[in-house]
C-alpha cells in the first residue's frame, strides 16, 4: 500500500467516525435530552447507554484500527437502526436527508468490513507480527 493510500485510509476512518464521537459526547453531556428524544420515537431509555458505548467505543476502535471489521459492522447496524427508528419520515426533507446520511454511513462502514482498515492500523500491525512469527 502506498503512503497516499495508507494516509487516506487512516484519515478516512477518522472522518467516517467523527460524527459518532461528537454524538456520543453530546448524549453523555445532555443525557436527559437524549432520553427524551429517544422516547419521542418510542425507543426505551435503557438503550441509551448501549448507543453511547457503540458510538464512542466503536469510533475509537475504528480510528486506531483495532477490531476494525467488528466495530464497523456494529456501527453499520447502528446507522441502519438510527435511520429506521429516528428518520423514517421521508416526506419531511430534513428527515429524508438524515435517513440517507445514515444509509451512506452504513455503506462506508460496510466497505471497512469488506476491505479492512488499511496499513496504518493495529489490525495490520498485529497481522504483520503474526506473519513474522
Amino acid at each position: 500500500m502506498t503512503f497516499i493510500s495508507s494516509a487516506a485510509s487512516f484519515v478516512g476512518r477518522a472522518m467516517l467516525v467523527a460524527v459518532f464521537l461528537l454524538e456520543g459526547w453530546i448524549k453523555i453531556n445532555g443525557y436527559s435530552a437524549a432520553v427524551a428524544y429517544m422516547q419521542k420515537s418510542f425507543v426505551p431509555a435503557e438503550f441509551l447507554p448501549v448507543a453511547i458505548l457503540t458510538e464512542v467505543i466503536g469510533s475509537v476502535l475504528i480510528i486506531v484500527g483495532w477490531q476494525t471489521r467488528f466495530a464497523a459492522l456494529a456501527l453499520a447496524l447502528f446507522s441502519l437502526l438510527a435511520a429506521a427508528l429516528f428518520h423514517s419520515r421521508l416526506a419531511v426533507p430534513n428527515e429524508a436527508l438524515h435517513f440517507w446520511k445514515d444509509i451512506g454511513l452504513a455503506g462506508g462502514f460496510l466497505l471497512l468490513v469488506a476491505f479492512g482498515p488499511g496499513a496504518w492500523s493495529l489490525d495490520e500491525a498485529i497481522s504483520a507480527r503474526r506473519a513474522e512469527s
